[in-house]
């Protein structure tokens, strides 16, 4: 299963969502690092044990895609 055949498979549109997310968050976190101030004081830390938990969950979904692809599921 290669190119747009993937996008089918519900499966690796979970994997994408998730690595979206770690992505999304991440930007967050750069952004209130690179800003500063207040916002930074507070949610540093927060922000950054988010994305942790989501670049986790994240790295699962993609052994479990390629554990299940590699079974020929």
């Amino acid at each position: 299963m290669k190119g747009p055949d993937m996008w089918r498979d519900p499966l690796f549109i979970v994997v994408a969502f998730a690595v979206m997310a770690v992505v999304v968050i991440l930007m967050i976190g750069i952004g209130g690092f690179a800003r500063g101030g207040d916002f930074n004081r507070k949610h540093a830390n927060r922000i950054m044990r988010y994305r942790i938990i989501a670049q986790a969950i994240a790295v699962a979904l993609i052994v479990g895609f390629v554990a299940i692809r590699r079974m020929g599921g």
